[in-house]
């Protein structure tokens, strides 16, 4: 996660570090975010059908893959006086206690303007099979160089 904006091109990817739910991790999300809906706290609401999907055990808050991605782009942006502009997602598969997701964000565009340098990344996250649990956008900015 080294690349600065001088450095970046499309095509390039960044990777944030991987983050493994628990339990206690997800038992701790509902009492931090407030929402302590069954999907996420009940073993037994899980086994039944819920609308057109079986999960068959508590899953990881959606809203914590906006988290992973987060940490990935403030690790990456921080240190060079970057920020987080803009991130939208959308919940492609469920995580589940037990699995290990990764972020990681594809550079879609960069660009200068008068005042500052902006660049666009193509995010996901995906667990340990590969498979894309979470997708979105996010724009980021980069101080004006001197």
């Amino acid at each position: 996660m080294t690349a600065s904006f001088d450095t970046l091109k499309p095509g390039q990817t960044i990777e944030g570090s991987p983050f493994s739910p628990t339990r206690e991790s997800i038992r701790e999300f509902c009492e931090a975010s407030l929402d302590y809906n069954p999907l996420h706290l009940d073993d037994q609401y899980m086994k039944g059908s819920f609308g057109k999907t079986q999960f068959g055990g508590i899953i990881m808050h959606g809203m914590n893959n906006f988290g992973v991605i987060t940490r990935m782009l403030t690790d990456w942006l921080y240190p060079q006086g970057g920020m987080q502009r803009r991130l939208e997602t959308r919940w492609k598969a469920p995580v589940k206690p037990g699995d290990t997701i990764v972020p990681i964000a594809t550079v879609n565009e960069v660009r200068t303007t008068e005042h500052s340098r902006w660049a666009t990344l193509d995010v996901q996250v995906r667990n340990q099979r590969g498979e894309t649990v979470a997708v979105g956008e996010a724009m980021v900015e980069f101080p004006a160089s001197a």
